[in-house]
């Protein structure tokens, strides 16, 4: 039985005050984690967030054989023995997509890795062709043994490459990166994604010996070299761009004043220029984001996601919400994944005017007060967007299926909703988890 969420609505009222620390971020310590295959010796991270995935990561790398300490909260020790296994566990390698990151360091550094097809959120195709064509470049030949691919390096370790990505794609861009880090030559990644993540990642590995240049910009360029050192250092992740961006939302439509701490507004201002044109009074510091309650309706803004630093896929939802608040008539166009608007059937059912277009364009015709209901979280983000819509709606809202989406990426969000006025409770089978 999954575990949910019961959330009481404050009707639209602005009554949530106070501070909410921001996590580590998710999609850069998932690739930091893997990384650490990289290195000859013991690795220390902290601001590494406690959630499902991180979870699933070390519980990965444990099972190849990595020794992995936790001394105190929101850090970890990484050593990877010189026995590490290169057969990826289907049984949790399949739970969530950022497996797929782990192929790269381990064929890199161990000649061969073997890998099922990955997991993650249901929210269209994903092909796994780019990773596949990318290893071939390196030099590396791919057999397809049953459900799983079975990767070997050439004699000598990989070669350098040069790429043109067909997409931008995040985690192809980290996968071949990190791949290239101990490849032989130079490796140019052309049409590279720019998120901060990517830049993460490469500040990490250049400190401790890789040659990486061009991070955040569409072209990478990696000089092969030697095994990785973490002596001495200690590696503090980057805050959580889609967390702060998500209670920033929350914030615009359910708060007095929130003050929103350990983030980065320059990760941000997609969302924060977005949501100062819809009306909502935002203030930053270089650490900070405070939002404001106005006085004056907040106004109808037509939102195009797109690849950084343009508006995040991942805050569609969130701002999706936002938009059934705001007055007048507002276009979402959802240009990374198909599929990725079918959780606004849960929000029509709260009361939204919303109508869908295509599969990647949706209408909001906002100012309509929403109505708690039992809804079913179908993926991470488009859950957190349900937790806000409960906020903002009249009634209990009860959430399912939080534990398997919800706490794969956002860290003890019930406990930092309570902490700035939120009622809400986590229940399993009926009973308060």
């Amino acid at each position: 039985m999954s575990e949910a969420f019961k959330i009481q609505g404050l009707a639209g009222a602005h009554k949530l005050s106070g501070a909410v620390r921001v996590a580590g971020a998710k999609n850069a310590a998932l690739k930091i984690v893997a990384a650490t295959i990289l290195f000859r010796d013991k690795v220390t991270l902290t601001n590494i967030p406690e959630i499902n995935d991180i979870e699933r990561m070390f519980d990965l790398l444990s099972d190849l054989g990595a020794k992995i300490s936790h001394p105190k909260s929101d850090t970890y020790e990484v050593s990877i023995p010189a026995d590490f296994k290169t057969v990826l566990t289907p049984e949790i390698a399949k739970r969530f997509r950022g497996s797929v990151v782990a192929t790269g360091p381990i064929l890199s550094r161990f000649g061969k890795v073997s890998f099922p097809y990955p997991g993650g959120c249901l929210i269209g195709a994903r092909p796994i062709d780019l990773f596949l064509e990318g290893f071939e470049k390196m030099g590396a030949q791919i057999t397809l043994n049953g459900s799983a691919y079975d990767i070997e390096a050439p004699a000598g370790g990989l070669r350098g490459a040069e790429f043109f990505l067909k997409k931008q794609s995040v985690t192809v861009t980290e996968t071949f990166m990190m791949a290239a880090v101990l490849a032989k030559g130079t490796t140019v990644i052309k049409n590279a994604a720019m998120e901060p993540e990517i830049e993460d990642l490469a500040k990490f590995l250049n400190r401790c010996g890789a040659k990486i240049s061009g991070m955040g910009t569409p072209m990478i360029t990696i000089r092969g070299g030697k095994l990785l050192s973490g002596k001495g250092r200690v590696y503090k992740t980057m805050p959580d761009r889609i967390d702060a961006g998500s209670f920033l939302v929350l914030g615009a439509l359910a708060a007095k004043e929130l003050r929103i701490t350990n983030c980065n507004p320059l990760h941000l201002e997609a969302l924060i220029e977005t949501l100062r044109s819809a009306g909502v009074e935002i203030e930053t510091t270089k650490t900070e984001i405070t939002v404001r309650a106005t006085k004056t309706p907040y106004r109808a803004v037509n939102i195009t996601t797109h690849e950084y630093p343009g508006f995040p896929t991942d805050l569609q939802a969130p701002m999706t919400v936002f938009l059934t608040q705001a007055e007048g008539e507002s276009k979402v166009f959802e240009t990374i994944f198909e599929g990725r608007l079918n959780y606004t059937e849960a929000l029509i059912a709260m009361g939204a005017n919303i109508t869908m277009m295509d599969p990647h364009r949706a209408l909001v015709r906002g100012g309509e007060m929403l109505r708690g209901r039992r809804l079913e979280s179908p993926d991470l983000r488009a859950g957190l967007a349900f937790i806000i819509a409960a906020v903002v709606a009249k009634g209990e809202s009860v959430i399912h299926n939080v534990d398997k989406t919800v706490d794969r990426g956002y860290e003890r969000v019930e406990e930092r909703l309570r902490g700035i006025g939120v009622d809400i409770e986590r229940v399993k089978n009926g009973v308060k988890a």
